[in-house]
């Protein structure tokens, strides 16, 4: 890490001057390092960064070297259209932890040939490539998916090669990566099609809902996206807190790629989208991939923008809806944490330094008093609950007694809200049933009428093929009025040309069986099993990613006041 800050501002006052390092006479004709000039850079730039002269020495070697490099790459790329790539490896997979490892390939080449090349190189069984946040397909060439010369793609491993070995086939086909993925997309599609009409106790179900835990209003394509990306999201943190990397990244980039189907508007009506950015680049982090520093870059932005937009200026809107702002301050500790840590790689110690005391300060807020803990938690409050409270109360013990207990009172009059609701839903199914219709379509037309009962027995009563009523429905955005007239106008019957104006699947692979749409009271056996495999992944408390130790945060924060006070109080 404190190479790649010196790298950085090095490379910033090298370009302020216009030194070019790859040229005379600096560098020889033979590609060699002209000793002499380059002795007299070093010393002329140590007393600036406040290092010793072999030290800079070594870093502006190390930049020549690179500069050369590349320079050689875009030779080899213009007259062979071999590029170079820089591969971003597993820690345990590099041969040296101090060199970057490249490949040379011609990027009009299936990106599948390029993993078997790595495998083979580099020992490594099962990974994925990941450019700029995005994972690249097997299937697909790299120029396709946007990889160029000189591009950097991180290496992920899928899972651990050793486990591997020991499974059985079957247990490493259950146990691979992307049939993970897989069963957690069809498993939250399951529950994106559910509608809350079938019984509670046997059919699983979920409810998008805003802060205060009231169901929101969410047109029937944004549903599905967010729910799968909503999914994805909780499986990658359930990953995070096993530490298993890897993997989490790998399920938190398919949620972004969900999110990314859902309006704006909604977007910034929620923080999911805010704590997910963060999730991923904590993620690179921990895999050590912070040379990935543009995307990082921009996904904190991006989180910073969406608080802004969610909480208000000042955090005032959420005040105004919760009634405190304490339990997600962990988030903005976390937000500036990893603002100063990519400062410090770009070399710019003095912007680090600024967000670093940022998060200092909130870290000496929200560290709590563990008496203060353990007393709380033998009045029968979980250790959860007991560190939102306390934040949530600026450690007051008596304020947070009071809080919990109104919290749990307030969750408690939700569900029971919610379950009435859902009886009710049920009863004026059975009510349509007895008049004849089935019960799928009853649950259809009542999803689709907004609980309306007399416009869902008027949408049933016209007798329209249920298929070409749910086509109608979705031609006309969900409007039970327009749908029926578009039927009436047609005689019930709707053109091919008509049908091809449906709005296309939200599914993220219309090839794969999951992007079919399984009907809303689908209640198979097959199915729950499905659904309540991922729903283990959810956790049961609305606030849980606010739920952070900060022991985590505690060290990268002692490691950047190591690096920070080794450094120069200036940037160059």
């Amino acid at each position: 890490m404190a190479e790649q800050n010196t790298e950085a501002k090095l490379k910033n006052q090298l370009k302020r001057e216009k030194v070019q390092l790859w040229n005379p006479p600096y560098t020889a004709a033979d590609g060699q390092p002209g000793q002499r000039h380059m002795q007299e850079l070093a010393e002329r730039y140590a007393p600036l960064l406040c290092l010793s002269a072999p030290e800079v020495g070594a870093a502006l070697e190390s930049i020549r070297a690179q500069a050369v490099k590349r320079g050689k790459g875009n030779k080899t790329f213009r007259e062979t259209n071999v590029a170079t790539v820089e591969l971003l490896l597993p820690r345990d997979s590099k041969k040296d932890p101090k060199t970057k490892d490249h490949l040379e390939t011609r990027l009009d080449v299936l990106v599948q040939e390029v993993v078997d090349r790595i495998g083979e190189e580099y020992g490594l069984k099962y990974i994925k490539l990941i450019l700029n946040g995005k994972t690249l397909c097997a299937d697909q060439r790299l120029d396709e998916q946007g990889v160029k010369n000189h591009s950097k793609m991180m290496v992920l491993k899928v899972s651990d090669a050793e486990l591997k070995q020991q499974l059985s086939e079957e247990e490493e086909k259950k146990k691979n990566q992307n049939e993970s993925i897989q069963r957690t997309q069809k498993g939250f599609q399951i529950l994106s099609e559910r509608d809350g009409s079938e019984d509670p106790d046997t059919t699983p179900f979920l409810e998008i809902a805003d802060q205060r835990g009231n169901p929101l209003k969410i047109p029937h394509t944004e549903k599905k996206a967010l729910i799968l990306a909503m999914g994805f999201h909780e499986k990658g943190r359930s990953l995070m807190k096993k530490k298993q990397f890897d993997n989490a990244l790998c399920h938190l980039l398919q949620a972004d790629q969900q999110f990314s189907k859902c309006g704006s508007a909604l977007l910034g009506s929620v923080d999911n989208y805010a704590v997910l950015q963060l999730d991923i680049v904590w993620c690179y982090r921990a895999l050590e991939a912070l040379s990935c520093l543009d995307d990082g870059k921009s996904r904190l932005q991006r989180a910073e923008d969406c608080f802004l937009q969610c909480y208000g200026e000042q955090q005032q809107r959420l005040l105004m809806i919760k009634g405190n702002t304490g339990r997600e301050e962990v988030l903005f500790l976390r937000l500036y944490l990893l603002q100063s840590l990519l400062s410090y790689l770009e070399g710019n110690d003095a912007q680090a330094r600024h967000q670093l005391s940022k998060v200092e300060s909130l870290y000496s807020r929200l560290c709590l008093d563990s008496e203060k803990m353990a007393q709380l938690m033998t009045l029968g409050f979980t250790e959860r609950e007991a560190r939102l409270g306390l934040r949530a109360c600026q450690g007051d013990l008596q304020e947070a007694a009071v809080h919990i207990s109104n919290q749990r009172q307030e969750r408690e009059e939700l569900q029971q809200r919610e379950r009435q609701k859902r009886s009710r839903r049920m009863e004026v199914i059975s009510t349509l049933t007895e008049l004849g219709f089935s019960r799928r379509d009853a649950a259809t037309a009542l999803h689709h009428a907004d609980g309306d009962v007399d416009k869902a027995y008027a949408l049933l009563y016209l007798g329209f093929e249920r298929e070409v009523s749910e086509a109608a429905l979705r031609l006309t955005g969900g409007d039970v009025q327009s749908a029926t007239q578009l039927l009436l106008d047609n005689q019930g019957v709707l053109s091919p040309e008509l049908l091809s104006m449906s709005p296309p699947s939200t599914s993220s692979s219309s090839s794969s069986p999951s992007s079919e749409e399984p009907s809303t009271s689908s209640s198979s056996a097959a199915d729950n099993e499905l659904v309540n495999e991922v729903l283990e992944d959810i956790s049961r408390h609305e606030e849980d990613y606010l739920d952070l130790t900060l022991d985590e945060e505690s060290e990268l924060i002692a490691t950047m006041k190591t690096y920070l006070d080794r450094g120069p109080t200036h940037t160059v």
